[in-house]
This record gives structure tokens, sequence and C-alpha cells, in this order.
């Protein structure tokens, strides 16, 4: 899950990216309203976590023009204002959810998975595929019951074709969702990256589709 955060107090955004980053999220940054804008018209994210007190003005400003044109992935909103009033700006403006200052860190990265999950359509926080279990809240990673034990990177590609099951995810969407935009792998990366993944899964469970991408499949036999 790639992530940006719009916060413009550097102490608090660089233990927050760090944290979240530990917890297997892929976390990119911005510092103020202009630039985030910029981000969010040019590039993929599961999710944007915004601050509304920005240097260059208000964050539900910049939201409510994203809402407006047609930019419908999921924000948190993290602020210290605490008044009603300020919050009902923030989800006229398009918010999704909204965390107060001061926060702890478990909660916003409840609340981003949760809201990541429901974008796709899930209401569970364990993602089933037949046999195979991702949790989203632990990340964890089970077939039939057994623990698999993958790599930051491995977990972040099943993640993502996890929410997206039973889409085709093509390769350039997975570059732009799972990987750094920095550092955005060619397409041998990410076939070596799944062949990895089918040798820890089963090499069924995930399908290719020729010119389309991959996908994630049910092969324990569930209609």
């Amino acid at each position: 899950m790639k992530v940006l955060l719009v916060e413009d107090d550097r102490a608090l955004s660089d233990a927050l990216c760090e944290a979240l980053g530990e917890a297997g999220l892929l976390m990119e940054r911005a510092e103020n309203g202009g630039e985030a804008d910029f981000l969010v018209r040019t590039e993929a994210y599961d999710a944007v976590i915004l601050d509304l007190g920005l240097p260059d003005g208000d964050g539900s400003r910049w939201l409510a023009d994203w809402r407006e044109d047609g930019i419908e992935l999921p924000v948190l909103v993290l602020t210290a204002r605490t008044r009603w009033a300020d919050k009902a700006a923030g989800f006229s403006a398009g918010a999704d959810d909204y965390v107060t200052k001061p926060f702890e860190t478990a909660e916003v990265l409840f609340r981003l998975r949760a809201l990541v999950r429901r974008t796709h359509g899930h209401a569970h926080p364990v993602l089933r595929i037949g046999e195979l279990a991702f949790d989203t809240h632990s990340g964890s990673v089970t077939l039939a019951g057994r623990p698999i034990s993958l790599t930051a990177q491995e977990s972040r590609l099943l993640a993502y074709l996890a929410h997206a099951a039973p889409r085709v995810v093509s390769r350039s969407e997975l570059a732009e969702h799972v990987y750094d935009r920095d550092h955005e792998p060619d397409s041998n990366v990410i076939d070596v990256q799944v062949s990895r993944l089918r040798r820890k899964l089963g090499a069924a469970r995930i399908e290719t589709l020729r010119g389309q991408g991959y996908r994630l499949v049910d092969t324990d036999g569930a209609p």
C-alpha cells in the first residue's frame, strides 16, 4: 500500500513515516498543498493522510478540488483542530475519516487499512482467496492455516493482489502502487518477485494473463 503523507511538521512527518513504513506501508510525503496536489494528480496512491493546517492554505481546500475533479482515492484527515465545525468542514470537502492530534500511530494505521479495504470492497480485515489468508491488520499470511514468511516487498506485492482479487492487475499498476516512484522496477523485476511468491504459495495461485497482468485465484475448489 502506497500512502502520501501531507504534513508540514517535519518531526511528526519523520516519525509517522518511519512507524508506518515499519508496518509495511510505502510512504511518500509532501510538505504543502501545492506539492501534494501535483503528486496526487501525477502519481498513484492507495490513500492520502492530509493535515488541514498547511502553510499554503487549508487542506480541505485541496481536498475539495480533488473531489471536484473526480479524484476519489481515500483521504484520512489528520489535524489538531478539535471543534466539530472543523471536522464537518473536512467531511464536507470529501474526507473519508478523521484523526485528531495527538494520536496513536496504531490508530492511524488501522484506519488507513480499513479505508483501503473498503475502497476495494472488503469489509473483513482478513482477505481470503481459497485457503490463502492475508490479515490486513497484522500483515501476516497463512496458507491452509500454516504461516508463510514473506519479505517486505513480497508482502506488499501480495497485499495489492489480494485487495484487487479477482481483478487482473497489470505490471504498470503494480509498479505504481507497490514500489517507490524513484525506484520503479522494470517488468523483469516484477516477474522475478512474482515467481518467488509462487514458490511460497503454489504456482497456480497467481495466474498470468498474457498482455494483461496477474491475478490471485482460488485453487482450493471453492465455488
